[in-house]
């Protein structure tokens, strides 16, 4: 038996852990090696921030090119000076907005938060259709997510964290 807090070895009339004083009682545990879920839940999370992060360099590029095309389109040109910025921010902010819930959802499933797994589901199904490493990422997100009894399990974590 191990200790809760410290990790130190414990002798089953313990009370008290003799390291850090961790109260033991009753409820005494021992340290296991992390499950399947938790090890890809891991994985999944730093794998969704660096997609989102990967969304965020062309969003800001985006977003500053539309700030300063109607600088280099000719005057004469109204419509293509007021329509040009402003498709380049749209699209740029559809893409800011991605990046932030990739890496909202790597942050939630790496801290077992009670929505993430959800919206990891809905993100993982969405990215299918980006090949081919949005169709890997959510293949993968959706093996881990849905797996066997996964939802019991990331219930159980989301309780405790």
């Amino acid at each position: 038996m191990f200790c809760n807090q410290c990790g130190t070895s414990l002798q089953p009339e313990y009370n008290l852990c003799p390291k850090c004083g961790q109260l033991v009682a009753n409820a005494m545990a021992v340290r296991q090696a992390p499950d399947r879920l938790e090890r890809h839940l891991h994985i999944l999370g730093i794998l969704w921030m660096i997609a989102g992060a990967l969304f965020l360099v062309p969003s800001l590029v985006l977003m500053v090119v539309g700030g300063i095309a109607h600088m280099f389109i000719p005057g004469e040109e109204a419509v293509a000076r007021l329509v040009g910025p402003l498709v380049l921010n749209i699209i740029g902010g559809v893409l800011l907005i991605v990046a932030a819930g990739g890496i909202l959802i790597g942050w939630g499933l790496m801290n077992h938060q009670p929505w993430a797994r959800i919206a990891g589901i809905i993100l993982g199904v969405i990215s299918i259709f980006h090949p081919p490493i949005g169709t890997a990422l959510g293949i993968y997100t959706l093996w881990v997510l849905l797996s066997g009894d996964a939802g019991a399990q990331y219930d159980r974590m989301a309780r405790t964290a």
